[in-house]
């Protein structure tokens, strides 16, 4: 049964080599060297768990839902066939064949808080059928959502940006070729913001912040990333957005609609920027953790703080009312009030770890 277009037992092959397995092949009836995963291909398993089995031997995964094994993690190559035909044939984990297994569940292989994605949830593990693979690739495409992000990116992006990865997956559109596109689309919307067009260049930025979401999910739901692509697509994150609140402050200029003081004003957006990054790093430095998944209010804050996609709804905003020149200086105060918010948030972290370690609200 295919997802993402391509055969189920493909994405276990790439997750299964992610997780540093030697080889990763179709069941034939002849066990190869020990150790051995045993997997059902009529399932879809998050990469965190199979790698979670991939370190557990002797143990058996069973579905959440009702017990029923699933795969297996086997030293012994002697009881390959038997395991393999309990696995095929649906049987109970009291089994005989299944003797000498632990039971797990994916709760028990995988942490259910995910650091990189920043947020708390069950690793999946979903019976793959007719009936099932919309829904399954649903569940995929959240799972490979970041929890702590922008307002935008967690709102209004995810059910559009489903039906794009889904249809570039099924015409082989790379995750680093949707990178190449938003990069593009950087230039022209710094083009269009330097020339005083600012609903096309809205529109252009916009589209570029939209597929910013899809390269990421693309490249996760099917397995693809590489080290280069999460290069590549992290230096576009983070280089570019105080160029297009210089432009904007330029356009300003073009359009005779001039700011009184436009080098202030390009001084904290730009400078802001910059600071708000290296209090994050600092942050990251000194308390082992991102400053926005420490407490819920910090999480939260991440949803509106002076980043890119929060500034761009503002000078949206503004631009409709025929005051683009407002918008930007409300992109400055509000830089201003986030850097001193994370001021605040670093010093407090400080003080509260005086009295232990610092836990994110996360972690549970």
């Amino acid at each position: 049964m295919p997802v993402w277009s391509m055969p189920g037992s493909e994405l276990l092959r790439r997750a299964l080599l992610r997780a540093g397995t030697a080889d990763a092949a179709p069941w034939t009836g002849t066990a190869p060297q020990a150790p051995l995963l045993l997997l059902r291909a009529d399932h879809v398993y998050d990469a965190s768990l199979v790698a979670g089995l991939a370190r557990r031997p002797g143990t058996l995964l069973c579905r959440p839902e009702d017990g029923l094994p699933v795969a297996a993690h086997l030293t012994d190559t002697a009881l390959a066939a038997s395991v393999a035909a309990a696995l095929l044939a649906g049987r109970p984990a009291g089994d005989p064949a299944f003797a000498g297994l632990l039971p797990a569940r994916p709760a028990d292989l995988a942490d259910l808080y995910n650091k990189a994605l920043r947020k708390r949830a069950n690793p999946y593990l979903l019976r793959l059928d007719a009936g099932t693979r919309r829904a399954v690739e649903w569940e995929m495409f959240g799972g490979s959502y970041k929890g702590v992000t922008d307002a935008i990116t967690k709102h209004v992006w995810p059910r559009p940006a489903f039906q794009v990865v889904r249809g570039c997956a099924a015409l082989g559109i790379t995750p680093n070729q949707v990178t190449f596109a938003s990069l593009l689309l950087v230039f022209v919307a710094l083009w269009l913001f330097a020339t005083g067009a600012w609903l096309p260049g809205l529109l252009a930025a916009w589209v570029m912040t939209f597929l910013d979401t899809v390269d990421g999910k693309l490249a996760r739901v099917t397995l693809t990333s590489t080290p280069l692509g999460n290069v590549f697509d992290h230096a576009i994150d983070l280089i570019h957005p105080p160029f297009w609140w210089l432009a904007w402050i330029y356009g300003l200029s073009a359009v005779g609609m001039p700011l009184a003081h436009p080098a202030a004003v390009g001084a904290i957006v730009f400078g802001g920027y910059v600071l708000q990054r290296l209090q994050e790093g600092l942050f990251l430095a000194l308390y082992k953790m991102e400053i926005h998944v420490w407490r819920r209010f910090d999480s939260f804050f991440r949803l509106w703080i002076a980043r890119r996609n929060p500034n761009l709804l503002i000078l949206s905003l503004f631009t409709l009312f025929g005051r683009p020149d407002w918008g930007m200086l409300a992109v400055a105060a509000w830089t201003v009030f986030g850097c001193l918010e994370q001021v605040v948030v670093t010093l407090q972290a400080g003080l509260a770890r005086r009295r232990g370690p610092l836990r994110s609200w996360l972690e549970g």
